[in-house]
């Protein structure tokens, strides 16, 4: 337990997480909704007001939602016919992201129903690819995009909000060795993002592999089709095979990259899944700065 933990845990009763950790998981929920409703009840309006003036997970965006929403429909309009768009819950199974991955939980909003608020699309996409392959012959795949609104808890540098849009795309397929079907997906998703990323601002598709046979596939299959600029120092992180990068402007707007979520949620090793997503809000900050002052983006 870290400090705050203990000291919450030695102002109650002496036996007291052990109760609490001995109930099911409905007589748990039923207390937790209890304790949530009381303490609603003894919110007056000027709490509230002051809620939504000071608390970082309330705020509202400082993004144009008109900009946005042009934006996005763009990159819809550019996506290819056979990727399916899913329109994500806000929430997601509790452990959505930690039982495939080191996140730590802290750095999600947890309910007290069992669920999640979505902090990465990437992550509730990769379950429903899972869920659906499942129900595919081997040789199927599956290719879904999302554009949904994150919130993660933890604290993030001046000028970054908790809350902010990604686009997201996840592609599951069995692997037929010799890196064959990660370069078909890298090209899939790579030539997607080079579409969409607008001529008039600077940008870059970095790419990182960790295999030297992916190595291989992406000199000579993925580079000669699409534009990307090698950057050998990245450290995989929770990524397999290869990471990608997307830049734009003055900074990072995207990343993605191999994980093994849909081998792990379905049991299977030789399914590929490949992530990648980009921030619609930092895209439109970056296409709006590339404008002459004054000048209205267009898309």
């Amino acid at each position: 337990m870290n400090d705050a933990e203990r000291r919450v845990w030695a102002r109650l009763p002496h036996g007291t997480r052990e109760s609490l950790a001995a109930l099911s998981g409905s007589d748990l929920r039923t207390l937790l909704l209890d304790v949530a409703r009381t303490r609603a009840s003894r919110v007056s309006p000027a709490d509230l007001l002051r809620r939504w003036r000071e608390d970082r997970f309330v705020r509202p965006s400082p993004s144009d939602p008109r900009a946005l929403a042009a934006l996005e429909a763009r990159m819809w309009s550019l996506l290819p016919t056979d990727v399916e768009g899913v329109e994500l819950s806000p929430v997601a199974p509790l452990g959505t992201c930690a039982a495939v991955t080191p996140q730590s939980q802290d750095r999600i909003v947890s309910t007290v129903r069992t669920t999640e608020v979505v902090s990465d699309s990437t992550n509730a996409l990769a379950v429903e690819a899972a869920d659906r392959r499942l129900r595919q012959p081997e040789s199927g795949e599956v290719h879904l995009a999302a554009c949904h609104r994150m919130l993660r808890a933890q604290r993030f540098p001046a000028g970054f909000g908790s809350h902010f849009r990604l686009f997201a795309l996840v592609s599951s397929a069995r692997d037929t060795g010799s890196g064959a079907t990660q370069a078909r997906l890298l090209l899939r998703h790579l030539g997607y993002w080079r579409r969409v990323l607008p001529p008039e601002v600077r940008s870059e598709l970095l790419y990182t592999t960790f295999d030297p046979v992916l190595r291989e596939r992406v000199a000579d299959t993925v580079a000669p089709a699409v534009e990307i600029v090698e950057q050998p120092d990245r450290k995989p992180g929770y990524y397999v095979g290869a990471a990608i990068r997307i830049t734009a402007g003055d900074g990072e707007i995207g990343d993605g990259g191999f994980t093994t979520w849909t081998a792990q949620l379905m049991g299977n090793a030789k399914e590929i899944c490949l992530t990648s997503c980009i921030s619609t809000e930092r895209l439109a900050a970056a296409l709006s700065s590339s404008k002459p002052s004054g000048q209205k983006t267009r898309f």
